[in-house]
């Protein structure tokens, strides 16, 4: 097998997890096969389950990496809750292909060390941003609930254009800090 433009100097899981993503961004999760991903990333047809095993195991690659990069956007804005959720919010816009399989655990193999580290780490930064938003102590479970709801449907709302704004080119940080404002303002917080 020759080298093919989308495979170059034998970084194979990269050729085929960015030829995930791009099928993931078309057709949806499940709406591609492994030899669909070979073509896509110049490689042997063979490549990806000699790699990856399954599809399942290019799901789990692709949720665990998500996750990782999940994690990183949050904490550049861990200090502060609403910037979370904003955050949040903008991962899901800009990595639509992770977001689209991230939340759905019956897609990859939860129990895959690499891929629950990255979305402990995740949700860690989620707990904690949440927890600045708790009415007090003994509540911070359903804060955290209720933040992690509201950033994630809003999200799914704004890309499946059923927000206005989202077919209108609105502002998506702008509307989604403003939600949360509204939804986690309590009187003895300062408005920024």
């Amino acid at each position: 097998m020759g080298k093919a433009e989308g495979y170059h100097h034998g970084n194979l899981r990269r050729a085929v997890l960015d030829a995930a993503l791009s099928a993931i961004e078309e057709s949806g999760p499940s709406g591609w096969s492994l030899r669909e991903l070979a073509r896509r990333a110049g490689v042997s047809h063979a490549a990806p389950a000699h790699h990856f095993g399954d599809k399942t195991g290019v799901l789990t690659a692709v949720a665990a990496e998500g996750f990782e990069l999940f994690a990183d956007c949050l904490e550049r804005s861990a200090g502060d809750p609403y910037g979370s959720g904003v955050a949040y919010v903008r991962f899901a816009v800009d990595h639509r292909p992770y977001f689209e399989v991230m939340f759905r655990p019956e897609l990859y193999r939860a129990d895959d060390p690499e891929m629950a580290a990255a979305r402990e780490r995740a949700g860690a930064v989620l707990a904690t941003s949440a927890r600045k938003l708790s009415p007090g102590e003994g509540s911070d479970r359903a804060t955290t609930l209720a933040a992690w709801s509201l950033a994630h449907g809003f999200a799914s709302l704004w890309l499946n254009g059923a927000l206005p704004e989202s077919r209108e080119g609105g502002d998506v940080e702008e509307l989604a800090r403003e939600v949360l404002r509204l939804v986690f303002a309590r009187p003895d917080q300062p408005s920024e």
